[in-house]
């Protein structure tokens, strides 16, 4: 029972209990914890990606960017790795409504199980996801056995990646089975999913990629000019997560960006070169070439099994979420913040610390 006075309550033992058991229903702890505005957070991420999605279905754009966005690990009844709400699939099932096949592609460390999972029994949207795999990496999935189930067989792709692969070892690899994909599902819209934890020197990542290498990936799928959804992902190395994600904004903007970084109130976090790119790194590379061919040719094996772009029978169209219907480009972004919302934009004590107290500082010297 939970006892409520006018100032405070408490909680008894078995209401602590009851407490920790709905936590661990639903996989918050550890890896998912509980912070105060969580659900406006979800509603925040998430809902950038359905706008996103429903942008590009009603032709207002191109190309739409949510770096806040791509929370692969979510579940429909759990949390998982850090991702509270999947809001990669909810713009997906957003984009399925103008489109009869979906992409997803996923170039982030870890496995996209989420999205994976949600697809797994459908030939209307394909997943390929490029992961580290083995020696019990999170979140453990992402054979290239498991390849769908039922009307979903063979349109889940995984790339099972070993430990120290380079730019060039990655980039090769995704562009042949990506140019495969896109060429024998013929996608009416594509979802790239950024994870800059593939990168070198990420303290959960194992890849030795450069920005140059990553970016590279995105400049590839871009070049398709189809419908496409970016999102952000995973990325532990926060300075280079900023680096890589402001690279690849250029790239799709078709903008060419000067390496040397502006001066900015966090720019001691760029030191001491501040530059914008970074180099590949010295992990050795356990992805030998017989086995990345035999990665590639299991790959392309399983599309030759697949329907050649599955048709989808007509039904009706549900509606679409509000679009505005004024430019908001042509808004003075500084008068559509009213006070509140600049409120909650104020730093957090909390988020980043002055010299010795800095534990991105101590983890690096460590």
């Amino acid at each position: 029972m939970i006892f409520i006075s006018r100032w405070k309550f408490m909680i008894t033992p078995d209401t602590q209990h009851l407490f920790s058991n709905e936590l661990a229903k639903y996989n918050l702890g550890e890896d998912c914890p509980v912070f105060d505005n969580l659900f406006e957070f979800c509603q925040i991420y998430a809902g950038g990606t359905i706008d996103a999605a429903c942008r590009l279905n009603n032709k207002l754009c191109d190309i739409a960017i949510n770096w806040a966005g791509g929370l692969h690990h979510a579940k429909k009844c759990e949390a998982s790795g850090f991702c509270y709400i999947n809001d990669l699939v909810l713009g997906i099932l957003e984009l399925l409504k103008h489109h009869a096949r979906v992409l997803y592609i996923d170039i982030d460390v870890h496995h996209g199980d989420g999205v994976e999972e949600a697809f797994y029994f459908t030939d209307r949207v394909m997943t390929v996801s490029f992961h580290k795999y083995g020696d019990m990496f999170f979140p453990g999935t992402g054979d290239a056995k498991e390849i769908g189930e039922r009307e979903g067989k063979f349109y889940a792709i995984n790339v099972p990646l070993k430990d120290g692969i380079d730019d060039s070892s990655f980039t090769r690899l995704f562009k042949t089975i990506i140019s495969k994909v896109v060429e024998t599902y013929q996608p009416g819209a594509i979802v790239l999913q950024c994870g800059a934890d593939s990168l070198a020197g990420d303290r959960l990542g194992c890849f030795n990629l450069s920005i140059d290498g990553h970016a590279e990936c995105v400049r590839f799928v871009k070049r398709f000019n189809l419908p496409l959804l970016v999102t952000g992902g995973g990325g532990y190395t926060k300075e280079n997560v900023a680096r890589c994600w402001t690279v690849e904004t250029g790239v799709l903007l078709d903008t060419e960006l000067p390496n040397e970084i502006p001066e900015n109130v966090y720019i001691k976090y760029f030191g001491p070169d501040f530059s914008l790119k970074i180099p590949h790194g010295h992990i050795e590379n356990l992805n030998s070439k017989s086995y990345l061919s035999t990665i590639k040719m299991q790959v392309l094996e399983n599309l030759r099994c697949i329907q050649h772009a599955p048709s989808v029978q007509m039904q009706e169209v549900p509606p679409d979420f509000y679009i505005p219907e004024f430019d908001e480009d042509l808004q003075n972004p500084d008068e559509r913040i009213d006070q509140h919302t600049q409120d909650k934009h104020i730093q957090r004590d909390d988020e980043y610390y002055e010299g010795d107290n800095d534990n991105d500082h101590q983890m690096d010297i460590a």
